[in-house]
């Protein structure tokens, strides 16, 4: 069993998963609003991921003696502008997360809970991934600018990514 603080830690960072998930899935419908099919199946499949990491965490708490306490989780926005400013948005997005999953692991530290320190830590290596990706995605679509041949092909290239 872990201490409250980290049990109380990790559903609010569960909440956090989970309205990644429905952030990059209201980016997914948008992408799709606009005919930008490539993009769509990108985030649908990083919204995948972010329930996965949600569910990661969800059973870790049972695994450890805890209780899972799930609380309402925000709408997110379903307007948004270019390509690159929604990849812009979910950098931003994921620089939180890393700093989230960051502050767990030092109050996981501080609570000397070491099997939360080393679980924790397959989410720190996993933000790392996260942010390279999007960061090429936003070099990519900064060095085509506004030519339209070009998002047409990062768009096809996006569409390549499948459910790891």
């Amino acid at each position: 069993m872990f201490t409250k603080k980290v049990q109380d830690g990790l559903n609010d960072q569960i909440n956090k998963e989970l309205f990644s998930s429905y952030l990059y899935l209201a980016m997914s419908a948008h992408f799709e609003s606009v005919n930008l099919s490539g993009f769509a199946g990108w985030m649908k499949v990083q919204s995948q991921e972010e329930t996965e990491h949600g569910m990661k965490m969800y059973q870790y708490v049972f695994e450890r003696g805890g209780r899972v306490v799930l609380e309402a989780i925000a709408k997110p926005a379903a307007e948004y502008k270019t390509p690159l400013d929604v990849m812009k948005k979910v950098l931003e997005h994921e620089k939180k997360v890393t700093a989230s999953i960051e502050a767990l692991y030092e109050l996981a530290l501080k609570e000397k809970d070491y099997a939360s320190e080393v679980m924790l830590h397959w989410f720190i290596k996993e933000q790392v991934e996260e942010e390279k990706n999007v960061n090429d995605i936003i070099e990519l679509l900064k060095s085509i600018g506004d030519n339209p041949a070009g998002l047409a092909m990062v768009d096809q290239r996006l569409g390549f990514r499948k459910k790891g």
